[in-house]
Formats: C-alpha cells, sequence, structure tokens
C-alpha cells in the first residue's frame, strides 16, 4: 500500500498538492505514479482533496487536521483501513509530481527483502558540491552496509582538505511494514527538532534505515518558483 499524505495548508505554497500543472492537480499527478506499483490511499485533512481525489478515481481518507508529520497523518490512515501489522506501506510524498515509479517499486522490494523486528526503508540521489550547499536538499552520510548514519541539512560530511566528494541527498520516501510504522510515530528525540527532519528520531533511538541509490530527475515543489518550474518542465517533456 502507497499512502501520500496531503495535508492542504502549507506555510511556503498553500494549497500546493491542489496546485495545477498540465490541468491535473498535482496530488492526482503523484497517485497515478504510486497506482503503477501498488494499491494507492491518499491521507488528507481537507474534505476538498477527498472530493478531487474521488472525481479522479482514488481512494481518500479524512484525517486529523493536527498531525505534526506526514507519517503521524499515514498512520492514522492506515489504522483506519486496519492494515496488518506485516503489510508494507509506502510513504510517498504528495509533492513529486515527477518521481520514477521504479524508485517506489526499489523501495517495495527492499522491505520485502528484509525480516527486521524494525524495517525502515529510505533512498538517496547522488549530488554535486554545490547541490550540497542548498540547506532545503536533505544531505545523507551511510555506513558500508548502506544504513544512515545521520541526514543534516547542513553539508555532511565536512570536507577540511576540499577533497573531490560526491554527496548523497536524500529522497523523502519512506518504506516500513504496518509494525514499524507504529514504532516509528512513537519514538521521541531532540535532534529532529533542531533540523525539521522526522527521520533522525530512528538515529537518535539507535534503530537503523536502509538506504538504496536511487537516479532520479524528480524534484519536489515547496515554492511558487518551484511550480512554476515544474510547469514548464511538464509543458516541454509532455509526458505528465
Amino acid at each position: 500500500m502507497i499512502i501520500i499524505p496531503a495535508r492542504l495548508s502549507s506555510s511556503r505554497l498553500p494549497n500546493k498538492v491542489l496546485a495545477q500543472i498540465n490541468d491535473i492537480p498535482m496530488i492526482i499527478h503523484c497517485a497515478n505514479i504510486a497506482k503503477k506499483v501498488d494499491d494507492v490511499l491518499i491521507a488528507t485533512d481537507s474534505k476538498e482533496v477527498i472530493d478531487v481525489c474521488k472525481k479522479y478515481g482514488f481512494n481518500a481518507v479524512l484525517t486529523d487536521k493536527n498531525h505534526q508529520s506526514g507519517s503521524d497523518r499515514i498512520k492514522e490512515a492506515a489504522d483506519l483501513i486496519g492494515l496488518d501489522e506485516n503489510d508494507i506501506v509506502i510513504n510517498m510524498q504528495g509533492d513529486e509530481p515527477f518521481l520514477e515509479p521504479d524508485i517506489l517499486e526499489s523501495v517495495k522490494n527492499e522491505l520485502l527483502k528484509n525480516q527486521n523486528e524494525f524495517n525502515m526503508v529510505s533512498c538517496y540521489k547522488e549530488i554535486s558540491e554545490l547541490e550540497a550547499e542548498d540547506p532545503n536538499i536533505v544531505k545523507v552520510v551511510i555506513d558500508q552496509n548502506s544504513y544512515a548514519i545521520y541526514f543534516s541539512r547542513s553539508k555532511i560530511p565536512y570536507n577540511r582538505d576540499n577533497q573531490p566528494h560526491i554527496y548523497k541527498g536524500h529522497i523523502g520516501i519512506y518504506g516500513f511494514t504496518k509494525k514499524t510504522l507504529d514504532i516509528f510515530v512513537n519514538l521521541k528525540g531532540h535532534l529532529e527538532h533542531i533540523e525539521k527532519l522526522e527521520q533522525l528520531r530512528v538515529i537518535e533511538n539507535g534503530k537503523k534505515i536502509k538506504m538504496i541509490k536511487v537516479k532520479t530527475k524528480s524534484f519536489g515543489i515547496d515554492t511558487k518558483e518551484d511550480l512554476e518550474k515544474a510547469r514548464k518542465w511538464a509543458k516541454s517533456n509532455g509526458n505528465i
């Protein structure tokens, strides 16, 4: 099951999940990608989003307006539809309308391979030194077994001797078993409130996130400038 959190309000770009790209709402573009991989559910705090999803034939559930994170929202949605603790849940962001379906497939396959008590998977792409300077692009450092050591908005690792280095940019897709999702939303941590990165609660509590390397041209849409870029990209490519 792929669950897409779709909170209507957004501080930087209000109502962005309903923003039109090629005359189709952004959330529907995301759902059309997800349905190529698994069943899809949209978890929202808005009746307006529910109505739009129904118009395009997608299932959606109304969740609490006060959730602090997308993970809390998908946890409520998973409970509402009665998922089993061993069911797979993939949290796909509702502002990634160009995400390649094979990335979701890779996350799903990695989850199926692992039978750990705490089974959580995410992914990253290689980024340049210049891209790593951007605090809106989250960086991740991984160990030799491809588990995350730390995530940061800062440029990590610090390149003291200015040697050529390829950084790893985190892609905000998370895969869990339902059991792991239940554990995750109840973990507490201090670091996530400093960096504003909820995945840090996993690291701080001594648990692991398996990271897989992917290639993608996708980008998240957080600002008006991002939205204009997306509209131009969609128009020129004609495949969305």
